[in-house]
């Protein structure tokens, strides 16, 4: 679901979850950042234990109750949410950011390291290339070089949001590293969050 109106994004919040196995528990994290400082400007951190096993991979069951809870305990409304996934580039249309656009209702995108459907020419070596990504006859999304001479990352909308838009937030958070620095901190503190919360029962 695209917006027939963009608005401008002057905070983006990446979103990302860490598993322990062993014990069933997850974190999930969420990390705003201002888009033109990329300073934090609140993070929020859920941890308990997730109900739903992953079922040939797919984490998404288990993801989306947990990252939806850990958005709505923010006091800050994000212009922009992040995945660490999907949007509309997914087998049945409704990857990870999908699901977490419509259940929060906020402007939505999916950022991937690979593709999981479609086919997309190689984008131009330098910072800000792209190319288009399709699957069955429509295009799904964006392959976008990040960084000169690093692998491109795959942008999808999720929901609320048009291409370019998404593009445009992904490079501006890309300074440095291939993947967006909401994406970086978002894993990092989810990391973080489950592994201090099993030392403290360890």
């Amino acid at each position: 679901m695209t917006d027939d109106h963009p608005r401008p994004v002057h905070t983006a919040a990446g979103l990302d979850a860490a598993y322990d196995e062993a014990t069933g528990l997850m974190a999930a994290a969420v990390v705003v950042l201002d888009t033109n400082t990329l300073e934090p400007v609140e993070t929020s951190v859920m941890v308990g234990r997730s109900e739903q096993r992953s079922v040939t991979g797919d984490t998404l069951p288990r993801q989306v109750p947990a990252l939806v809870e850990a958005v709505s305990k923010l006091t800050v409304r994000p212009d922009l949410l992040i995945c660490d996934g999907q949007g509309i580039a997914h087998a049945n249309r409704f990857g990870l950011a999908c699901q977490i656009g419509t259940l929060t209702n906020l402007p939505t995108i999916g950022v991937a390291k690979a593709p999981v459907i479609g086919a997309t020419a190689e984008p131009g070596p330098d910072r800000g290339a792209s190319a288009p990504l399709r699957h069955a006859g429509e295009t799904v999304g964006r392959a976008l070089r990040t960084q000169t001479g690093v692998k491109p990352v795959y942008v999808s909308i999720g929901y609320r949001i048009d291409l370019d838009t998404a593009c445009e937030a992904v490079l501006k958070l890309c300074p440095t590293y291939r993947l967006p620095e909401t994406t970086r901190q978002a894993d990092q503190l989810a990391r973080r969050g489950l592994r201090e919360f099993l030392d403290a029962f360890a």
